[in-house]
């Protein structure tokens, strides 16, 4: 049998962020006689040690804030002179522009560039770094993808018409409502009876607006006591959240959960899904969200290409908290089937197992094709 395939993904680290969940399920259905997949990191993951044993190799380089600008670049041409990849996949956004100038260099045939936000993250030195950086990204890549248009419009400007909207699939079945799961997970955080759980899953950064939903669910708990606010996730703003929270004397109805494993059963437990971020590609925990039947309250800065049409979306704006107070007083009240349809998710294009083959033979095609050829294949996914 002859070698798989092998694709370099590139990111910052594997750890339980969308991007890095929507690479790693897609990683878990391929077909990995054909096609395996490698990672260049900066950082250590929590997904490396999963990597390894589903047969990937995971390398590791310091990131551009650790050796500056022209040591990255020196780490980046050595790894790609000494590693020889067809398709390079790269994850980072504005970023991605430094990498892939190195792969042509190098000499890679398929460079795609994949877009998962719509923002830049960082202060203004930051941010014009990142401007930088991203300017190759028009001349060196061979293939764009994208989350959504919203992130290929941000990311690709005049070439986001090129983009493949490669949707962030799940794996559906998972996160279909159960309610003994429900139960459990509940008896488990001993969570009463009577409570009414609001959820948030994401990292603690300044994108996912933690500030604003602590000021939200402190105006929310003086309406109904009874609320419970679960938070899943790490990061750098997590001491900062957890301050303001003992501040607001809000311990004993703020929960800090920590990065999870059981993201479908905790979705379960929860009564609404709360989403203010600042900026998104398109989330995948809102799919999943969906999947397991919840109301989702999200900030109005946030695509509309997230929303399923299954009547569970509902848009705010993120400078009106009084308005997020009065909708999550009144869907506390609403009582709400949890039944979804597997089949409306798959309609959607979010099956993880149709993602995957779509995206495999798409790799297939770009390893058995020269690059001109490879270059103007567009109909995989």
């Amino acid at each position: 049998m002859s070698e798989p395939l092998r694709i370099l993904h590139v990111v910052v680290n594997m750890n339980r962020g969308g991007a890095e969940t929507l690479i790693m399920n897609l990683y878990r259905h391929m077909d990995r006689r054909k096609v395996q997949f490698d990672f260049l990191t900066c950082k250590e993951g929590v997904y490396d040690e999963e990597i390894k044993s589903l047969g990937g190799v995971v390398h590791r380089m310091p990131y551009v804030t650790e050796a500056g600008h022209r040591g990255y670049m020196r780490s980046l041409k050595q790894f790609f002179v000494a590693h020889h990849y067809q398709v390079v996949h790269a994850h980072m956004d504005r970023m991605s522009g430094l990498v892939i100038r190195e792969a042509k260099k190098a000499a890679v045939p398929i460079r795609i560039v994949h877009s998962h936000n719509t923002a830049s993250e960082g202060g203004f030195l930051s941010k014009g770094y990142k401007y930088y950086a991203g300017r190759s990204i028009k001349t060196d890549h061979t293939h764009l993808y994208a989350c959504s248009q919203a992130a290929a419009d941000w990311l690709f400007q005049k070439d986001a018409s090129q983009a493949h909207i490669l949707k962030n699939g799940i794996d559906i079945d998972t996160f279909l409502f159960n309610e003994s799961s429900r139960r459990q997970i509940r008896t488990a955080l001993n969570i009463p009876d009577n409570a009414f759980v609001l959820g948030h899953v994401g990292r603690f950064n300044k994108q996912k607006n933690h500030d604003g939903l602590i000021e939200i669910f402190a105006e929310v708990h003086q309406q109904l006591p009874h609320a419970i606010l679960l938070l899943a996730g790490d990061g750098v703003l997590k001491k900062k959240i957890q301050s303001r929270v003992n501040a607001l004397g809000l311990n004993n109805h703020v929960r800090f959960l920590g990065v999870r494993e059981n993201i479908p059963e905790l979705l379960h437990a929860f009564d609404l899904f709360v989403f203010p971020s600042l900026h998104e590609g398109l989330p995948v925990t809102l799919i999943e969200a969906q999947a397991a039947g919840l109301p989702c309250l999200i900030s109005d800065t946030i695509t509309s290409e997230v929303d399923l049409n299954l009547h569970l979306v509902h848009y705010l704006p993120l400078s009106d908290h009084a308005a997020w107070s009065d909708a999550i007083q009144l869907l506390s009240y609403r009582t709400q089937a949890r039944l979804i349809s597997g089949e409306a998710l798959k309609q959607h294009g979010y099956d993880i197992k149709q993602t995957a083959a779509d995206l495999q033979d798409a790799y297939l095609s770009y390893g058995s094709e020269d690059h001109e050829a490879a270059h103007n294949i567009h109909a995989y996914v």
